[in-house]
């Protein structure tokens, strides 16, 4: 074991790839806060998270002032100990958003040191259960794209071996929607995955109304329908379709994830480690699910999200959505269409530092004074 010797604390801000819209909003920015932490021996573990465009000054500044210089002289190794000294530490601002996210920056750090020290990849070191998960296409199902093009960039992401394309729901009349579903499975055949996500856009009346006309196409699952922190809604949509309901990105606490399995509320888990508070949360969350039989297929950040989903049994999809290509030297590997975690020790992020420099736009050290 080794001590903390120094926090640096940096936020840099991604563009997206192409133009992401949803039913309630549009990913205008990856505000991406992260922190490098180094032990006395000299091994530093990066680690990060983010939002889409707004709040990343406001996770910077909890960080600044907070959380980054209470490790420093902790024992690095202490993850769990961390994790929960950090929460209690701001306990007026948990459960939030903000908080979750700055815990999450810390604690993938952590577990990056973790594996570095050790020379285990992330997926070993959490659990080692698969050595690949099949990974579904989101990047061209965006709420703004029409039907051709939605042809095309599903039969695209077939062919290039993918299991399933996500399509944006939402548009102003359910008829829009069921046009946009109908093209799409027409293209591709019954044995090929269509997913839906309306992004917490629909009143609980409008989602069944909705997702009967969804279930003619065999979608495989019914995304962030009703506003995330209404269980009981969720609980009686389940009730009235066959449609597997997904909800995960948005919540922001195992708790939250107890109340929606026990009381039957969705049947796919998108615990988001970004979110969720980091890789300390989200494995529990992971297998929390696994008791409830439930299968957990993780929202956005792929590159970090790979690792986890290979690190536990019962994880079933990852999203394919490259947003660390900007500022990354190697791309994740993929083998007709599912994702390889990298062997290398930790999270197995092959960060570009000098591309990464061109995205900073704020970076603090904290050390031993």
């Amino acid at each position: 074991m080794a001590k903390i010797v120094s926090v640096e604390v940096l936020q840099a801000d991604l563009k997206p790839k192409v133009k992401r819209t949803d039913a309630i909003q549009s990913f205008e920015c990856q505000e991406t806060p992260m922190v490098r932490i180094t032990d006395a021996d000299g091994v530093v573990g990066t680690g990060y998270s983010y939002t889409i465009g707004t709040g990343g000054s406001s996770v910077i500044r909890l960080l600044d002032d907070h959380l980054a210089p209470l490790l420093i002289g902790r024992e690095a190794d202490d993850i769990e100990r961390i994790w929960r000294d950090l929460f209690y530490r701001v306990h007026a601002t948990t459960v939030g958003v903000l908080t979750s996210i700055a815990l999450a920056a810390i604690d993938t750090a952590l577990w990056d040191l973790r594996g570095r020290r050790t020379f285990l990849p992330l997926h070993r070191l959490a659990g080692g259960a698969k050595g690949e998960i099949d990974l579904y296409y989101t990047e061209g199902g965006w709420l703004h794209i029409e039907e051709r093009e939605l042809v095309e960039e599903a039969l695209q992401a077939k062919e290039r071996g993918f299991g399933g394309t996500k399509l944006k729901v939402g548009r102003r009349h359910v008829a829009e929607d069921v046009r946009r579903i109908a093209a799409v499975r027409e293209a591709v055949g019954a044995g090929w995955e269509i997913m839906t996500d309306a992004n917490q856009g629909f009143t609980l009346d409008e989602a069944i109304r909705r997702v009967r006309h969804y279930q003619d196409f065999d979608v495989a699952w019914f995304e962030e329908p009703i506003h995330a922190d209404d269980v009981q809604a969720h609980r009686r949509l389940a009730a009235a379709t066959s449609v597997p309901i997904a909800v995960g990105e948005s919540l922001y606490s195992l708790s939250q994830f107890k109340d929606y399995l026990q009381s039957g509320a969705c049947s796919i888990v998108q615990v988001d480690v970004g979110r969720v508070g980091g890789i300390t949360p989200w494995l529990k969350v992971a297998h929390m699910a696994e008791a409830f039989n439930v299968p957990v297929c993780p929202h956005f950040l792929m590159e970090l999200h790979l690792p986890l989903c290979c690190a536990v049994p019962n994880s079933r999809w990852l999203e394919f959505i490259p947003q660390l290509d900007l500022v990354t030297a190697s791309p994740i590997r993929i083998e007709d269409g599912k994702a390889i975690p990298s062997d290398t020790p930790g999270l197995g992020i092959d960060w570009d530092w000098a591309a990464l420099d061109r995205h900073i736009v704020h970076r603090h050290m904290h050390t031993v004074h």
